[in-house]
């Protein structure tokens, strides 16, 4: 038995070391992991069969030989306290032969050697010195790789090899002036810089040391003598890696140098290091010795070094000025170490170092600063003891960079500022200035223009650092809570800290919890004492929802012992509430509307007169008079402030109107005139809409007395028809509104007032004379459209009024038309009727009475003054009260169908006014109404609509949606619009192939915007309810248009112009997939829907690589759930079979595929056509077309088996053609191929076997892993057909050792197909036990321990000769140089197991 075993782990073992060249790294490791193993059970075996095996083989390749000393390097490593000291001997006279034995330098050969004798002497060191002293001989240069082992040896065995060194040295000396070649004197300066680091490291731990009366002195001659060949001859190199070696090993060896000697060499030393800067790339091995020289000076206290000083300085700052590439190791090392050397001589020489980089901080290079900046952090950090002295210097030299203009500079400022937060210097005078610089850096503006430079710092970058640094001050620097508090206050309300205010508020808020919590004293804060500001300013907001206005609030709630004692509890219940409306204020305007009146509010309470002036002063200067919601949130804000303050508020709107705000610039010819109306027009609008706020919140007995000296006369001086008619119409618009909302301010409280006292208004008739005028400047169309939607008004009398006026604006119209002033019209006098009607408040008699007066203006109207009329209604759309405007949705609908037909030139503007209207409505009846209005106009002018509104732009907004929509409602226009569209896509180009970019090849998908704003279109128009008849008659062209589009937006981008909008607003797959699913959905198919929602099948079709599983899951569903339907739907698809985009040729031919899956084909007689259309496809000139088509053909087996013999002749030639293609990089046509071949078995298995079995087996080896599954497999089905077979016996005894490996296949699916088909072929085996083996332990679902398996196998195999020495020699060795690495890994893996 054991010389069996030991057979077996010979047989196995050369096999491996045959392998161990394999050209695949992943295989060599795996060889190397495999003898490890088997070492590990026999290490003196497998070493000697490895030290035979490159006697034996004294030829071989070099990359062979290292792949087995690595082997025995491993096996050394991991057993070497098991390993025989005779075995050890010889490993070591192996290595320093193999190592030597070619006098030429080969590395990675004598490496791998050499890493042999450096692993073994980590326990033998004297034997290995014994062997290596033996080729290290006075008087002749020794082997590169011997000397580089001694310089690893010093390195992995400190203890073992310091003992050595000084005869190492001594023999080593008298080499160095012999040697004359450049990678000699590199090997020698490395072991040199290597010894002197293992003699520090002994001397650093002399209680663990076997000999602790080695001193340095021991070495300072030998060193010195070493020193001086290095430093006098080699540093001079010409060769760059030779200096740089040269140099690290001159700083190792500086600490063992005797100390005069030292203090003698370095004038001499000192510029040689700092000059090899400028000869090489690579900084940090020079940084590195520098610093080892220079600490080495410092500990012996060198007096020299005072005089290098300087040169020393300017060096080292040049190389802290270079950029520092994180990506790069050796800048960021080479950084550090520059840092460390600053470090040495602060220590020394503080003063001068502290002036050095100071005055440094001055200097126009922004490089310069930069590096003095870090510097100063660095000694800030790490000299605390040394600094403490210089902490008033710094405070007053920090000052010049907080005014730097560079991003980059301010960074380091504020990394400089957190190390002095950190010791105790924010504390000092001077301290709050660096306070404020993070506060004003909290505050910066965003970069709007992204810099070029990639090391930029952006604003958003140092405005996001000095948050972190605030909120660090204030959380984990204890001592600076009494420094920031109550400081951080008088920040909150200078508005060039307005940005800032989230960031203080959250440290308030902390440190005021901090306080409070501790009940310091100092909580409480004098708002009196000098430095506390109590003054408010206007602060900007952002167009967002900002943070501040939730940080305010909280931050109130954490002061609010500070405000008053009783505000507490109240703050407590009021502010969650305050938070939940402001996270309501979405807009600017919203925002400013609410702020403005909590400013009155504010100043209503203050008793500060002047304060009060001030603010309204600034209130009014920095308004954003242009905004119509911010102009009424001031002149609300004023009349709250007038209620307490009306003198002061009369007077300061009297000077602002007086102020040169409302002088006009005269420009050159008066070019600047326009813009300078505006502005003034709109200041206007503001100060009238003032007073009529200031009237309506002033005190009643003081309101009287100044209505008309102060208030109505400079409304009048601010109102002037003449010159307002002279500024463009919109602009007198607004100070008219203004006007009539300020007249109706005053007159409410005018008669609010008069209840009390008397009062003669004497300006009434001027004022109603003005108001008179406004109405006379507009046409017939105009004043009708005003006034008609008022005739449902809530109150009797304005309706009466308003029809009253429209009956005498109808008899006006027809004196201008010539009828005389007696004559009466019948249909104006019908007007007298309605206005009877109108006296009824109920709605429906209201909104029917509308509608007759609508064909009496109807008839009257003049065809000119229409669009005028049509154009106000629109206006009305949007009436504040609601009777109003659905009175001009009724009126407005009633014209379109009498009148609508003659409008064709107006159409797409009146939509364009709809759709604006949209925007703003907010009653439902309306926007029913809109939809109305904009079906009438389609029934009127349907091309012209349809264009319009699919010329819209891209993503369509809600309001385009719902315009699309109410298309939807009219089932009969529904279907001419659907039919139309389809018919559209199916001859539109749905994208179009451009390159991206002239630096990158390939073409990129755009789509074309026409068929997706049509998709868009049907899409909206199905959401409509209504629409139902029309998708159910036109379901199945529907279906195959949008299941085409679908295809055809696969992987298609949107044009340029749609980039910057929100891609998820109008990806062009989402909009194909919405359209199909509404479609679904509006044919009552949830059926069809929920498991294609169950199992992902959209987001497959989305992607590329599934888009084909998408459609198949599409084609089941509809296939089990819509069958009645297909047989129109296929009719529909089968044209784009043929089409010339590949994508929709691919969508069509995978739904195909999958109909025949399901036996409902061949009920709905259409098996014949599926299947003619998939022998068609398989020549398609698109490989994913083909494997498409064969899985179409093979799915027949299991939806119509029955026809499967009917079209044998077909099949066969769709498996060979697919087994056979060449065209086919990924193999999956063979595999649908393969997979037919299994699904085709039960009717046509004897026919497949012979020529289909080898095929099979072949396929074994594939990488793609669906392949070796169905191969597999399919080995597997063949069995039940050939298990009499003796060729087929044959056959699986050549596949076993392959299916074993494929057991550990990573694959889960091919290791399920594995044990499939070997408990299918077990009994042609040959033995009882292995069968009954594989039947056991091969379950698909139970796991399996690959490991144990083989072993338990090998046992059951070692009982038949035959079939285990098949299964070595033939088997795994033949495995070994299997094409496939993956293979031989596991080959190589297996045969570890045999141990």
């Amino acid at each position: 038995s054991q010389q069996r075993i030991l057979k077996k782990l010979i047989t196995v073992t050369l096999a491996l070391l045959d392998a161990a060249n394999d050209r695949d790294p992943v295989v060599q490791e795996q060889v190397r992991k495999s003898i490890l193993t088997l070492g590990n059970q026999q290490p003196d075996k497998v070493l000697s069969m490895c030290q035979d095996y490159l006697l034996k083989h004294p030829k071989l390749v070099v990359g062979h030989r290292v792949v087995i000393l690595q082997t025995i390097e491993l096996v050394v490593k991991s057993r070497i306290d098991d390993i025989s000291y005779p075995k050890i001997k010889s490993v070591i006279q192996l290595a320093s032969d193999e190592m030597t034995k070619s006098k030429e330098v080969v590395p990675e050969w004598q490496q791998a050697a050499s890493n042999i004798l450096v692993a073994v002497g980590n326990k033998y060191i004297n034997d290995i010195m014994e062997e290596i002293l033996g080729k290290f001989q006075p008087g002749v240069l020794p082997h590169f790789f011997v000397v580089q082992t001694l310089a690893n040896l010093s390195d992995s065995n400190v203890y073992g090899m310091v003992p050595f060194l000084n005869a190492i040295m001594g023999t080593m000396l008298p080499m160095l002036g012999m040697t004359k070649q450049d990678n000699m004197k590199w090997v020698f300066s490395s072991a040199l810089c290597r010894f002197s680091e293992s003699i520090l490291e002994y001397l650093a731990n002399l209680d663990k040391a076997p000999d602790p009366t080695v001193r340095k002195d021991t070495f300072s001659s030998e060193i010195y003598s070493a020193y001086d060949i290095l430093f006098n001859s080699w540093i001079q190199s010409r060769e760059s890696k030779l200096r740089l070696t040269v140099a690290e090993a001159l700083g190792s060896m500086s600490h063992l140098m005797a100390h005069d000697k030292l203090e003698e060499q370095l004038p001499k030393l000192l510029p040689t290091i700092l000059g090899l800067y400028k000869k090489n790339s690579e900084h940090y091995i020079i940084t590195k010795s520098l610093c080892q020289v220079l600490e080495a000076s410092v500990n012996m206290g060198s007096r020299v070094l005072e005089t290098q000083i300087d040169g020393l300085l300017l060096a080292l700052h040049q190389q802290i000025c270079s950029p520092v590439d994180f990506s790069n190791p050796p800048t960021v090392k080479n950084h550090n170490e520059v840092l460390r050397c600053f470090t040495i001589l602060a220590n020394t020489f503080p003063d001068r170092l502290m002036v050095f980089v100071l005055q440094r901080l001055e200097n126009s290079n922004e490089r310069n600063r930069m590096g003095s900046l870090a510097v100063l952090r660095h000694l800030i950090n790490s000299s605390t003891s040394i600094m403490e002295t210089k902490k008033l210097l710094i405070l007053a030299s920090i000052r010049q960079p907080l005014a730097d203009h560079s991003n980059k500079v301010k960074k380091r400022v504020v990394q400089v500022i957190s190390a002095m937060a950190h010791h105790g210097y924010l504390e000092l005078e001077g301290g709050d200035l660096l306070v404020r610089f993070i506060i004003q850096h909290c505050a910066l503006p965003d970069t709007y223009h992204r810099p070029p430079d990639p090391e930029e710092v952006t604003n958003e970058a140092l405005r996001s650092m000095c948050d972190n640094t605030l909120h660090l001050f204030t959380t984990t620097v204890g001592r600076l809570t009494d420094v920031l508090w109550p400081m951080l206050l008088c920040y909150l309300t200078p508005n060039q800290y307005a940005s800032a205010t989230t960031p203080l508020c959250k440290s308030l808020i902390l440190l005021a919890n901090k306080k409070r919590a501790a009940q310091e004293a100092s909580f409480i804060i004098n708002f009196n004492a000098q430095g506390v500001d109590t003054h408010t300013y206007g602060h900007d907001v952002t167009d967002e929802p900002s943070p501040r206005l939730r940080a305010f609030p909280l931050l109130l709630n954490a002061l609010s012992p500070n405000i008053h004692p009783k505000a507490e509890p109240l703050w407590e219940n009021e502010i969650p509430k305050l938070l939940s409306y402001l996270e309501g204020l979405f807009k600017y305007t919203t925002v400013m509307y609410f702020l403005y009146r909590c400013i009155g509010v504010i100043l209503q309470q203050c008793y500060n007169k002047e304060l009060v002036r001030k603010q309204l002063q600034e209130i009014l200067i920095s308004t954003r008079h242009n905004d119509a919601i911010e102009r009424t949130g001031v002149a609300m804000g004023i009349g709250l402030c007038a209620s307490s303050h009306l003198n002061g508020t009369l007077e300061k709107l009297e000077e602002f109107g007086k102020s040169d705000a409302f002088r006009k610039a005269s420009g050159i010819f008066g070019l600047l005139k326009d813009k300078n109306d505006v502005d003034v027009e709109k200041m206007k609008s503001t100060l009238i809409l003032c007073y009529g706020y200031v009237a309506l919140h002033a005190p009643e007995d003081q309101l009287l007395t100044r209505i008309d000296s102060d208030i109505l006369q400079n409304i009048s001086k601010n109102f002037n028809t003449k010159h307002s008619l002279s500024v463009c119409l919109h602009l007198f618009l607004c100070v008219c509104l203004s006007l009539i909302h300020s007249v109706g301010l005053i007159a409410k409280a005018i008669s609010q007032s008069v209840r009390k006292q008397g009062f003669l208004f004497s300006r009434k008739q001027e004022l109603m004379g003005v108001m008179m005028n406004l109405v006379t400047f507009h046409n017939l169309g105009a004043l009708v459209g005003r006034l008609s939607p008022r005739c449902t008004d809530p109150n009797p009398e304005v309706r009466r009024a308003a029809i009253d006026c429209i009956y005498r604006l109808m008899y006006i119209q027809l004196r201008y038309e010539g009828f005389s002033l007696d004559y009466k019209d019948d249909s104006v006098e019908g007007l007298l009727d309605v206005r009877e009607k109108l006296s009824n408040p109920d709605h429906s008699v209201l909104y029917k009475t509308c509608s007759e007066l609508t064909k009496i203006i109807s008839k009257r109207l003049p065809q000119q003054q229409l669009s005028t009329l049509l154009f106000m209604l629109f206006d009305g759309l949007v009436d504040s009260q609601s009777n109003c405007s659905r009175a001009s949705s009724v009126i407005l609908n009633t014209l379109l169908k009498n009148r609508g037909a003659g409008l064709q030139d107006l159409v797409p503007e009146m939509l364009e006014v709809l759709h604006n209207r949209l925007q703003v409505i907010g009653e439902e009846q309306v926007k029913v109404a809109i939809g109305q209005s904009i079906l009438i106009l389609a029934t009127q002018h349907l091309q012209t609509v349809v264009n319009t509104l699919v010329a819209y732009p891209l993503p369509y907004d809600s309001w385009s949606c719902e315009m699309w929509m109410a298309l939807g409602a009219d089932s009969t226009l529904a279907l001419q619009i659907m039919e139309m569209i389809i018919e559209k896509l199916n001859v539109m180009v749905p994208y179009v192939d451009k390159k991206e970019s002239m630096l990158r090849p390939g073409l990129t998908k755009v789509a074309t915007s026409q068929p997706l704003a049509m998709t868009c279109a049907l899409r909206e128009m199905m959401l409509n309810g209504q629409s139902a008849d029309a998708v159910a008659y036109v379901f199945p062209k529907l279906f195959s248009s949008l299941l085409v589009r679908l295809g055809s937006s696969v992987g298609v981008q949107l044009p340029k112009d749609l980039n910057n909008i929100c891609v998820s607003l109008c990806c062009v797959f989402r909009v194909a997939v919405e359209a199909l699913r509404i479609l679904l959905g509006r044919a009552q198919l949830d059926a069809v829907m929920k498991p294609l929602d169950q199992e992902g099948a959209w987001d497959k079709m989305k992607d590329p690589q599934q888009h084909t599983t998408g459609v198949t899951l599409l084609s089941r569903a509809m296939a089990k759930h819509a069958g009645p339907r297909l047989p129109a739907i296929v009719e529909g698809l089968c044209p784009s079979l043929c089409n010339i985009y590949e994508c929709q040729r691919i969508t069509v031919t995978a739904f195909f595929s999958e109909l025949l899956n399901h036996h409902v084909v061949t009920e709905l007689m259409i098996l014949d056509m599926l299947m003619n259309n998939m022998m068609e496809r398989i020549t398609d000139t698109c490989g994913t077309v083909r494997m498409l088509a064969v899985r179409g053909l093979g799915n027949i087996a299991v939806g119509s088996p029955e026809k499967v013999n009917k079209y044998a002749k077909e099949l066969l030639a769709a498996m060979s053609s697919g087994m056979e293609e060449k065209d086919d990089p990924g193999k999956l046509i063979t595999l649908e191929a393969m997979l037919l071949e299994n699904s085709v078995l039960a009717s046509m298995g004897f026919l497949l076997l012979y020529g289909f079995t080898q095929r099979s087996i072949v396929m074994f080896c594939q990488e793609n892993d669906e392949i070796r599954c169905a191969s597999i497999m399919l080995l597997g089905n063949l069995s039940k057909f050939g298990s009499g077979e003796p060729v087929f016996k044959d056959q699986i005894h050549n596949v076993l050792v392959s299916l074993l490996l494929h057991l550990s296949d990573p694959n889960p699916q091919v290791v399920k197909a594995c044990k499939y088909s070997m408990r299918i072929c077990a009994p042609i085996v040959g033995s009882e036990q292995i069968s009954a083996m594989f039947q056991n332990h091969l379950l698909e679902e139970k796991g399996l321990h690959y490991g144990e398996f083989i072993n338990d196998l090998t046992k059951y195999l070692t009982v038949f000769s035959f079939l285990m020495s098949f299964f070595l020699s033939s088997g795994l060795v033949m495995l070994l140089q299997d094409p496939d690495p993956l293979v031989r890994v596991k080959a190589a893996e297996a045969m570890g197991h045999f141990h």
